[in-house]
């Protein structure tokens, strides 16, 4: 409470911004459950300080009296040892410190970025799941040479054009479902902690000025290159500007810029001028964090040369900054080739969530390994939201199954449903420990679901004893594993409605239309014309739409088109 208080008076708390897909508590079942089955306190939704903290889970042995059981300890693939290591926060029982590199706010944001900020999304979520309070740190580059060109391009002026790019940045992480972190600075507003730094840096004798220019000296910082493994000589110039021939050594890189005409800047002790690309990062992750934190994150691209900059200048303006873990994730691929917009395959969050659920589109990337590259095609898409809706109906099925009925006898669950929770339990938190598996967790939740299925809808199943009991303890466990996922909702039923409605959208047809075609096949079917009939279900099959018969009728679901089930079948 002491450090919440301590938190709340330095206005460290973040304001949240609405987005009708953040998830909201849903209340707890009042069963007597075996005490592991309980998950962890997660960060709450849609309010919560991110500064957050959870319980401990408790096992099997916590049930039975014994002393309650950890989950096993976290592992994280560090860039710079290029192993996988043991996480072990620099305070012990104190806040983890996480930096990520933002965006560059100059255009609508792409699937790379929804890449990045979903996997630290989630490790963030870990973090706090594990019992960690974590102060997330998150940028905005809101001036660069691109913003300026961008500008200039649409006659704009620069930081008009930032802060609006950046607020649909932020709506986009809305509606991923990615919490806000704890701070998020801006460039613009840390000057004064930038010239501080390159003053530091100058004064150590790592930089030297050029006319206005401050430049970073590589030759005065024997460690260069140990982040991304290369030697002085293989490393390029830079990734955003031309080699500039008063540089000493061409890897040299820019701390200050001198001004240019109708560019902003800023007054310094070197002249007027704005920062380089690379310091700011630097000097407001030690703002907020410290010259030493626990973990700095980003794209893969980023390794070199920002982040093997950023060492350098922090390094070299404090000889004691350390950060204990590099961790980045790995491209996105557009059908195969590298996204890019040289080759016309730059696909924006915008543009995939027109036709798609954004949970559907956060699902798809966490079926691939954060580390791994990932192949973004429509098929695979189609998949995850396919996917998505039967999990959602499921869980949508259970809830109101188990709303017929509150009443418990307080009674064990069945053998079958503790052995399947506590599966469960220990393959997602084995999983998400080592490294962030995120692959084997959701696979983890396919059993629990199939039992689900059988206790709602088979004859057998129906009759089980304590069937509603189990139900309700399976979906909770479920909804733990969604939540620390980023993919539990706000309400199952919303949910299933958008991606019914994004599937129609899709597939160019109105629901009216659809009911149409049910109704003439129903007529079709009791006119004995099967051949007409089938022939309806298989062209709805083709646009994605799929049709289940039943007792009640017929009802129509969103699916993968039928003409994609053989891509997909060949590619898993």
């Amino acid at each position: 409470m002491a450090a919440a208080a301590r938190r709340a008076a330095t206005g460290l708390f973040p304001m949240l911004r609405s987005s009708p897909f953040l998830a909201r508590p849903r209340r707890s079942d009042s069963l007597t459950l075996p005490a592991f089955l309980r998950p962890r306190r997660l960060p709450p939704h849609p309010v919560r300080p991110f500064f957050c903290s959870a319980a401990l889970s408790s096992s099997p042995a916590a049930s039975n009296g014994g002393a309650p059981e950890r989950a096993p300890d976290l592992h994280l693939y560090n860039t710079k040892s290029r192993k996988r290591e043991l996480f072990r926060p620099r305070a012990p029982g104190g806040e983890v410190g996480m930096y990520v590199c933002g965006v560059t706010p100059y255009d609508d944001s792409h699937i790379g970025h929804a890449r990045a900020y979903v996997a630290f999304d989630v490790l963030f979520r870990y973090l706090c799941y594990l019992d960690y309070e974590v102060r997330y740190v998150r940028n905005f580059t809101d001036i660069d040479d691109k913003i300026i060109a961008r500008a200039n391009q649409l006659g704009e002026d620069p930081f008009s054009l930032s802060k609006r790019y950046s607020e649909d940045f932020l709506s986009d992480m809305a509606n991923l479902q990615c919490l806000p972190p704890s701070v998020e600075p801006r460039v613009s507003d840390h000057i004064e902690q930038i010239v501080k730094m390159i003053k530091q840096i100058i004064d150590n004798g790592c930089a030297y000025v050029v006319s206005g220019d401050v430049y970073f000296s590589v030759d005065n910082f024997p460690e260069y290159g140990k982040l991304s493994g290369r030697k002085l000589d293989d490393n390029r110039a830079g990734e955003r500007v031309a080699v500039d021939e008063r540089k000493k050594n061409p890897a040299d890189f820019a701390l200050w810029k001198a001004a240019k005409d109708g560019e902003p800047w800023w007054d310094s002790p070197w002249g007027p001028g704005r920062p380089g690309w690379h310091i700011e990062c630097s000097a407001m992750s030690a703002q907020y964090l410290g010259d030493s934190f626990d973990i700095h994150g980003g794209g893969e691209d980023l390794i070199f040369p920002h982040h093997e900059n950023e060492i350098a200048q922090s390094r070299a303006a404090c000889c004691d900054s350390s950060i204990n873990y590099w961790v980045h994730n790995g491209f996105v691929n557009v059908n195969g080739q590298k996204m890019s917009k040289s080759l016309g395959n730059f696909i924006t969050i915008r543009k995939v969530i027109e036709l798609y659920h954004p949970l559907a589109l956060r699902m798809f990337l966490l079926g691939t390994h954060y580390r791994a590259p990932i192949n973004y095609t429509v098929e695979q898409l189609n998949v995850a939201s396919d996917r998505l809706y039967y999990t959602y109906q499921t869980l949508r099925d259970c809830e109101v199954s188990t709303q017929q009925d509150q009443s418990s006898s307080g009674d064990s669950l069945p053998a079958t449903t503790t052995l399947c929770v506590e599966k469960l339990h220990k393959e997602f938190e084995t999983s998400m420990s080592d490294d962030l598996h995120t692959t084997v967790a959701l696979a983890a939740i396919s059993e629990p679901l199939k039992l689900m299925n059988d206790l709602l809808h088979t004859r057998k199943g129906k009759k089980q004893e304590k069937r509603l009991e189990s139900l309700s303890a399976l979906e909770e466990k479920i909804r733990t594993v969604l939540s620390v996922l980023g993919l539990m909702p706000s309400s199952y039923h919303e949910a299933l409605q958008q991606l019914r409605e994004k599937a129609l959208r899709r597939a160019s047809i109105t629901e009216e239309q659809v009911l149409q075609k049910i109704e003439e096949r129903t007529s079709a079917r009791k006119a004995k014309q099967y051949a007409r009939s089938d022939e309806i279900r298989d062209e709805l099959a083709t646009l994605g739409i799929a049709l289940m018969d039943g007792p009640d009728g017929t009802a129509w679901r969103p699916s993968v088109p039928s003409s994609e089930q053989a891509v997909v079948a060949s590619s898993t």
